[in-house]
């Protein structure tokens, strides 16, 4: 009996050393050391081996492997193959000058005893302790930015199960390495491979190849980021396009303008109008269904990208429940290729004016105003008792000069986090000040008006201003993406995502929250309706009332 007890224990000890290992498993597992033997090993980091054929190879080699043991040792070859790394004594030191962020930082999966074992982990843990130090064949660095070089395109196209990996190894890699708001994303960065890798398998044509590429882009949760494709333009969007300018609010489309066509035919749609649902969708609906494919920050950044694609369509018309005068009505709208909407020139917007006749209140839009034009604004707007900044668009590099003119010192506005170049997936923290010492800085009150479509550099701009005596953020929470971005390519498209972290001098988060106003008020479907501007009025109110 006992006998037979040790040989059923024996049994079930080797049959667990030698249990069989899934599809997904084997190349999550590839995945990983070929990104961190790419950018940590030093005869690969330096560009000494054609990394995408040894990549090739080892996908092709992962059919015959069953088990751990028979992984660890196509691992374990595989990096004895490499050369010989020599001992790295600078690699133990760390810059006593720096503050470092960790919560990017995480190579416990070599550690995984399921997966790896002990010859294979100290093997990795060697090339990570000895492991290439500065820029690298794959990457170089301007100032405290990186970029990314010296990756092969194979093409748009979809041509094979290798060259498809290859793309979700490499942008899975780049995240993983360089992205600082990894830490961030709903969904765990790991769990996103393991998710992806069966969906790459899958794909059999273009159109699946890119879906899925940008699937696996929106998982970064980054609103910098994005995935140019026109083939998922013109198959999953459309190039027809229902020709009305409209704004998004309370879940609902509300008609602003009808745009005229070049077959002068009328439309059944009129300024006021409100959409509720597109071919049988509520608008709700849609922002989902597009926002699988849609990278943003926040819920309300998804808004802000995908709702200028509710009325495209490659349909000849496509069918509205509308509000109109407090009727619900069913409208077939006909759409029009873009070629055949006839555009109307915008007039030209003022730089900055007055608000009111007796010049209190000055109005300056931060979209279009130039630093070669400040000194004229402020000279015009310096004896006001207010000005209001609109940030509600993207400004023009105006940061640095304006802090000059407005802040009454020099301050700390934000934090920003650079990759740590010597050790990556690390990052380390540096306060970012601004202004400088100025007893002629503007003493009246710094209204900033914001709201989804304030980003990124609008958001520094915000924070700049805030650093000001009397200022107030007037509107909703802004994109919640910022920080320097790195474009670069995956299967030949455009894409990027936010290359340096950007926070409170605190070290409070702004991505994915993005500024949080100190008055709250977001544009209602009767306010549209009728023309205002109602996050405008309410910074009015505040300067008349102080509330």
């Amino acid at each position: 009996m006992k006998s037979l007890f040790i040989f059923i224990i024996s049994f079930l000890s080797i049959n667990f050393s030698a249990q069989a290992l899934s599809e997904t498993q084997k190349l999550e597992s590839l995945c990983k050391v070929w990104g961190f033997l790419k950018y940590y090993h030093p005869h690969v980091a330096k560009g000494e081996l054609d990394w995408d054929k040894q990549l090739f190879e080892k996908i092709d080699e992962l059919d015959i492997i069953r088990d751990k043991e028979q992984l660890s040792e196509l691992y374990s070859k595989w990096i004895n193959s490499l050369g010989k790394i020599d001992e790295c004594k600078k690699c133990s030191k760390e810059d006593k000058g720096k503050v470092y962020f960790l919560r990017n930082f995480d190579l416990n999966w070599m550690n995984n005893q399921k997966i790896f074992n002990k010859k294979v982990t100290q093997q990795l843990l060697f090339i990570q302790n000895n492991r290439n130090l500065g820029s690298s064949h794959y990457w170089g660095k301007g100032g405290k930015k990186v970029y990314f070089r010296n990756e092969n395109s194979y093409g748009s196209k979809f041509t094979s199960k290798e060259i498809s990996l290859l793309e979700l190894f490499r942008y899975w890699n780049l995240v993983e390495y360089f992205f600082p708001y990894k830490y961030q994303t709903d969904q765990n960065w790991n769990d996103v491979l393991t998710e992806m890798i069966p969906k790459f398998l899958m794909i059999n044509n273009d159109e699946s190849y890119h879906l899925t590429l940008a699937e696996l882009v929106a998982k970064t949760d980054d609103s910098h980021a994005f995935l140019y494709s026109p083939l998922i333009s013109a198959h999953q969007y459309g190039r027809r396009k229902v020709p009305v300018e409209y704004t998004y609010t309370e879940g609902k489309l509300v008609v602003t303008k009808i745009i005229k066509n070049k077959f002068n035919e009328e439309i059944p749609l009129k300024s006021g109008d409100v959409i509720y649902d597109i071919n049988g969708r509520t608008i709700p609906q849609m922002v989902n269904s597009f926002g699988k494919y849609v990278p943003t920050s926040n819920s309300w950044g998804k808004i802000t990208k995908v709702k200028n694609l509710f009325l495209f369509s490659n349909n000849d018309s496509v069918n509205l429940k509308i509000e109109r005068e407090g009727q619900n009505l069913t409208v077939t709208a006909k759409t029009y290729l873009l070629k055949d909407i006839l555009l109307e020139k915008q007039a030209a917007q003022q730089k900055w004016k007055f608000l009111d006749t007796d010049k209190r209140t000055g109005y300056v839009n931060m979209g279009i105003i130039e630093k070669s034009d400040l000194d004229d604004m402020y000279r015009d707007l310096k004896f006001t008792t207010s000005i209001i900044f609109d940030l509600r668009n993207y400004p023009k590099q105006t940061i640095f000069p304006l802090s000059r003119l407005m802040l009454p010192e020099k301050s700390i506005y934000y934090q920003f986090n650079f990759p740590e170049t010597d050790y990556l997936s690390k990052f380390y923290s540096a306060k970012n000040s601004i202004g400088r010492k100025n007893p002629d800085y503007y003493k009246g009150n710094v209204i900033i008006l914001a709201d989804e479509n304030t980003q990124s550099q609008a958001e520094t701009t915000a924070m700049m201003l805030k650093q000001h005596p009397k200022a107030r953020v007037i509107g909703s929470n802004t994109s919640g993406a910022n920080g320097d971005i790195i474009r670069f390519k995956i299967a030949d498209m455009d894409t990027c995502f936010t290359g340096l972290g950007a926070y409170y001098p605190d070290g409070r988060e702004t991505q994915r929250i993005g500024i949080i106003p100190d008055i709250v008020i977001k544009p209602t479907v009767k306010g549209v309706q009728e023309g205002k501007d109602e996050v405008l009025e309410r910074a009015l109110h505040y300067i008349k009332t102080g509330f």
